[in-house]
């Protein structure tokens, strides 16, 4: 427990953090603060492939073996089961409709990826390593929770429009994922001397623009909550703690099972946590359009996302290093 209150500490004062904290009270202040939209995008994609490129280079001497198919393996088995989990509980917890539940669902099987580089800088500051490998197990785990939804939904609706060509098309050639594993393959291919070449554009800026990254989910998560007038429930709100805590829980016996890395294994724990607000939203509009917005976006993006930041991390390295040790 002194572990865990020491971890919070750090992770709470931690600039990362901070940051997204003053967005997320400066939109409940409703301050003006802004940033342009063409600047969010800029941090996002830089990013995403900074993240990437990192990963690749840093299993370019890797090769390929059992531990990483099967952490592989494990993403996608996570990602299309943790749906029905979210589904059953919201219909237990919430009197949520079954389109708007599945919906949900959706968000809670796929992945956030700045959560995931959030908790790959902070594992940095304590010193913990972790394989390379897992950004592509965050790239496996978009589409299956996405499929895995869209299934619960076809059951329920008459309007869905199920796996066409045009949705497909939404999941596979998703920005963040194309951006995400194209520079995953970029680094693989190029290796060490690959990232020495651009270490001062990928390296040192690379906390820097996460802090302002942060800074402006922080207010779109703040104006998020604001605008939602009601449309989330207090115990949607529950949901949205108890699932982290439950999906991190599936996570941490995955990575016991294949025998991953303390570090590996927080990722893993975090991924299986995190709620997805980019890819999937995407998908949903496409796909569920009856589905409210309002209830998805708030839960993962105001309610999830700032949880894991402030205490699921933290919580997920301290059991992590209980279970699996140093």
């Amino acid at each position: 427990m002194e572990q865990l209150f020491s971890l919070a500490q750090q992770n709470l004062l931690s600039p990362i953090i901070l940051f997204f904290a003053l967005g997320f009270s400066a939109a409940i202040a409703k301050s003006d603060l802004n940033f342009p939209e063409a600047i969010a995008k800029g941090m996002s994609l830089y990013l995403l492939f900074a993240i990437g490129f990192k990963g690749g280079a840093s299993l370019s001497g890797y090769g390929i073996d059992a531990q990483l198919i099967l952490s592989l393996l494990s993403g996608v088995i996570l990602s299309a089961c943790l749906p029905f989990l979210a589904f059953v509980l919201l219909r237990i917890m919430t009197k949520m409709s079954a389109i708007d539940a599945a919906a949900v669902a959706a968000h809670y099987g796929s992945i956030s990826i700045v959560t995931f580089v959030a908790a790959s800088s902070i594992l940095e500051i304590q010193g913990i390593t972790f394989d390379g490998y897992m950004v592509a197990v965050a790239a496996t785990m978009e589409a299956p929770a996405i499929i895995s939804a869209l299934w619960l939904i076809s059951r329920k609706s008459k309007e869905s429009k199920g796996l066409d060509s045009e949705l497909m098309r939404e999941i596979l050639l998703n920005g963040s994922i194309v951006l995400l594993i194209g520079s995953f393959f970029i680094g693989l291919l190029t290796g060490k001397e690959g990232l020495s070449e651009i270490a001062p554009f990928i390296s040192a800026p690379f906390k820097g623009v996460l802090c302002l990254f942060l800074l402006d989910m922080g207010l779109v998560a703040g104006r998020g909550l604001v605008n939602a007038k009601g449309a989330v429930s207090a115990r949607a709100v529950l949901f949205g703690i108890v699932m982290p805590l439950a999906g991190a829980t599936a996570g941490l016996i995955c990575a016991m099972i294949i025998g991953l890395s303390l570090g590996s294994t927080v990722l893993m724990m975090v991924l299986s946590a995190s709620a997805s607000y980019i890819a999937v939203p995407a998908a949903m509009r496409v796909a569920v359009p009856e589905a409210n917005p309002a209830i998805y976006l708030t839960l993962s993006l105001g309610v999830t996302f700032p949880f894991n930041l402030t205490v699921g991390i933290p919580l997920y390295v301290t059991i992590a290093s209980a279970v699996i040790g140093a």
